[in-house]
């Protein structure tokens, strides 16, 4: 089950359609003796989400493979193999929604992947609502995503307002440790404005409030991501006790880097998608104690029938793909994973492929993975697994909380690199 990540990002602009995928849903097709169950996902293979969206599609291709290894979907004594459409979004949530339109209607899809981003699940979700499509997905954080009334969405991870939340706790108990009340703990929050990123900072002044902390800083990062010193240099003047920053890969790469350059001294930071940014390896010593949340780790103890534990998952997949080999796996590959193997569950369940019987199928899911527990509150979401937060530790991402699921005991405080 070998695979070449570098493969999906050997595309041009004008390359919609990945090779081998140039069928209709509706088409006859088989696949390792069983015919193909063709699912459809408009994904970001260019743009400013390329990064998590190649992740993504390596996480659904991975599982597809294992399925297919594993006897395929078994349905009502037939066996099928899951193949997928894929067109690339260009990380822009106005053609998602037109490829999403195109799969259904052109294409014939009758089941979706999620895209990446909670923007780009928030463009899509209406169109395959409007057709009742279900659709599966593992990218799109935001809450905002789960008060439409949405009846054909589901999401496999934990909801964005969790993502840094409990670095408020954290906070607050290293605090009360060093002899100060909880609410002496001054906030910095650097956020980029979009839906998964405003949720994180909800979230956080939401916790800072109960807590009764100070934001001496609360500002949106730059539209391109690429340069946030205005914004650490206010840091450096205000001098915070946390610094909260989200804007993706691409701002996880700027923060660490600046924050290296710039020598910012903060006694705890906490920052999203650092594995997929690989700060470790593109920033070395300069990324130890930043705290990084996540949806997954390969040190906990989950595990399934299929892939095995947490840790055996992340082997076999680094063994798929080359290219992560000597880095974390990221969470956004194993998510995507997990939304593959759910519709597996689903349809097998169902025992038919009426879309709607999928569709309830869906809604009644109470799976235990690799990932962690999945289970869906009536309005789409998991409401099975935590989110956990790790810090890197020269150069290794370990589990230092929530405290149940804690492998390692937090640096604190964090010195300038």
């Amino acid at each position: 089950m070998k695979i070449s990540s570098t493969l999906t990002a050997c595309l041009t602009g004008s390359m919609l359609l990945l090779a081998g995928a140039a069928h209709s849903a509706d088409e006859a097709k088989m696949i390792n003796g069983c015919e193909a169950l063709t699912l459809g996902a408009a994904i970001s293979l260019t743009g400013k989400y390329a990064t998590n969206g190649i992740h993504a599609k390596n996480g659904y291709e991975f599982a597809i493979a294992k399925i297919r290894e594993n006897g395929g979907v078994n349905i009502a004594d037939k066996c099928y193999n899951f193949d997928v459409i894929y067109y690339d979004d260009e990380s822009k949530g106005d053609r998602g929604a037109t490829l999403a339109e195109r799969l259904i209607n052109q294409d014939k899809v009758q089941y979706m992947l999620g895209p990446y981003s909670s923007g780009l699940t928030k463009a899509i979700a209406p169109v395959t609502e409007k057709y009742e499509i279900p659709m599966v997905e593992a990218e799109g954080a935001s809450r905002s995503l789960f008060n439409k009334g949405y009846k054909y969405l589901f999401a496999v991870l934990s909801t964005s307002e969790q993502y840094l939340a409990s670095a408020v706790a954290l906070a607050a108990e290293k605090a009360e440790e060093s002899g100060k009340k909880a609410s002496s703990v001054k906030v910095a929050v650097a956020v980029e404005n979009d839906p998964f990123s405003l949720d994180i900072r909800a979230g956080v002044l939401d916790d800072a409030k109960k807590f009764g902390m100070k934001a001496v800083i609360d500002e949106k990062l730059p539209r391109d991501l690429s340069d946030m010193s205005a914004i650490l240099t206010k840091v450096k003047l205000l001098k915070p006790d946390l610094l909260i920053v989200s804007g993706h890969s691409k701002g996880a790469a700027t923060a660490v880097r600046q924050i290296g350059e710039m020598k910012i001294n903060v006694p705890m930071i906490a920052i999203t998608h650092c594995e997929a940014a690989d700060v470790t390896g593109k920033f070395g010593d300069t990324a130890n104690d930043i705290l990084c949340s996540t949806q997954w780790a390969e040190s906990l103890s989950y595990e399934d029938e299929l892939f095995g534990s947490a840790s055996n998952y992340e082997k076999q997949f680094k063994e798929a793909f080359s290219d992560y080999q000597g880095k974390k796996v990221p969470y956004q590959s194993a998510q995507a994973t997990a939304a593959v193997y759910v519709f597996k569950d689903a349809f097998e369940r169902a025992g038919t492929l009426d879309k709607n019987a999928v569709r309830d199928a869906l809604a009644e899911t109470d799976l235990k993975t690799f990932y962690g527990p999945i289970k869906f509150s009536e309005a789409g979401n998991n409401i099975a697994k935590p989110m956990v937060l790790r810090q890197i530790q020269n150069g290794e991402y370990n589990v230092v909380a929530p405290s149940e699921f804690a492998s390692h005991k937090v640096n604190w405080p964090r010195e300038a690199q």
